[in-house]
């Protein structure tokens, strides 16, 4: 499992940098068509902080795997890793969601009014879903699948807002909100991804557990 592990993280890692950073660059409609600006595009710390954070965090969800099935073993601090986590995610989906709408009805507009409140309610979104899935997940026997399970359908739901609004805006020619949208939908994609490693290793554990073991 470890090293199923590690190729699904280092695969996760290629997919990122060279498909989903470039695709963020061509669907936000940003210069980079020259040797100086792909290199500027893969040392910019916008861009290595949360490639950085997605890789973080896809490792933690695969190797901080909980098994609460010995009652008398409790590793509440997994399981609170975990829920962290996953509501980070879940906080950047739905706030990834409010952006795109907000940019798609008000345009550039959005930001420059909104901006202060923005960063409150991302913290606020954060502090609310990791509080829910602590809460209702503590106990449970496969708190990371069920987690992910939640990334998943979040992802698909944002990604459902966020490519229609993408479409308003690039056809309206906004300034600044297609980066907005373009940044909603790469982050969609990104969590999706992110979801399918530890979906199908916790699969194939399943799977390898249901076989008789050799005396």
């Amino acid at each position: 499992m470890l090293k199923w592990g590690i190729v699904t993280t280092v695969s996760y890692a290629l997919i990122l940098v060279l498909l989903l950073v470039p695709g963020f660059v061509a669907l936000s409609g940003l210069p980079n068509d020259s040797s100086d600006s792909s290199d500027n595009l893969y040392t910019s710390a916008l861009i290595l902080i949360p490639v950085g954070i997605l890789l973080f965090s896809q490792a933690l969800l695969l190797f901080l795997s909980v098994d609460t099935s010995r009652r008398l073993l409790k590793p509440r601090a997994h399981v609170l890793v975990s829920c962290t986590v996953a509501a980070f995610f879940m906080a950047l989906l739905t706030s990834a969601a409010i952006w795109s709408v907000g940019y798609a009805a008000r345009g550039s507009k959005f930001g420059h009014t909104y901006g202060d409140i923005i960063l409150i309610f991302c913290a606020v979104t954060w502090w609310f879903w990791g509080f829910f899935f602590f809460l209702y997940y503590r106990d449970s026997s496969a708190p990371v699948s069920r987690l992910v399970s939640w990334l998943l359908k979040g992802s698909v739901l944002e990604l459902l807002i966020a490519v229609p609004c993408h479409i308003i805006v690039r056809g309206r020619k906004d300034c600044s909100a297609p980066i907005v949208t373009s940044f909603g939908i790469t982050t969609g994609l990104a969590i999706m991804l992110l979801s399918f490693g530890p979906s199908v290793l916790f699969l194939y554990k399943k799977r390898l557990a249901s076989y008789p073991r050799r005396p």
